[in-house]
């Protein structure tokens, strides 16, 4: 007979710790692939900061790297509402087949749901504009660029005549 997980336990740390993946290490074991493909992401993401911290605004693999962090801490919010919200029945029938059902969830898993929905949804909208924003100011230089070598080009023209 194996051990009882806790709906609750399990809501909370992919509230607290979604991006290095405890929740899936919690659930399934330490030989879970996708439980140890979650800390690459973030890790990822922390060297972005990193190097924008080190090196400034203008580093472009920086500004690659930090979504990286961003979308790992979204899924685990994703992992967290979807423990949250999962029936209690189809939480024991799925995690505590072999084991004693766990007691019905209360509180604490809606409370971890409401940190999720809110944290998650940050987090994601941040990702998204910081990367469009990225996206757009990148094809802005491109542009000025592209504009400006024909006129200097020809001014280079003008004054050797």
């Amino acid at each position: 007979m194996s051990a009882t997980r806790s709906k609750t336990l399990a809501t909370w740390l992919a509230v607290l710790f979604g991006s290095l993946g405890l929740h899936r290490f919690y659930l399934h074991g330490l030989r879970d692939p996708w439980g140890w493909l979650h800390p690459l992401p973030t890790f990822l993401g922390v060297m972005g900061i990193q190097r924008v911290q080190a090196l400034g605004q203008d580093d472009r693999l920086a500004w690659l790297l930090m979504p990286f962090g961003g979308l790992s801490i979204a899924a685990g919010m994703l992992a967290a509402l979807i423990y949250g919200l999962m029936p209690d029945e189809r939480w024991n029938e799925r995690h505590n087949r072999d084991a004693e059902p766990c007691a019905p969830a209360g509180w604490p898993v809606v409370f971890g749901v409401i940190v999720a929905l809110f944290v998650g949804a940050a987090v994601l909208i941040s990702v998204i504009s910081f990367g469009l924003q990225r996206y757009f100011e990148l094809q802005l230089e491109a542009t000025a660029s592209a504009c400006v070598a024909p006129r200097a080009h020809a001014a280079d023209v003008i004054r050797t005549a």
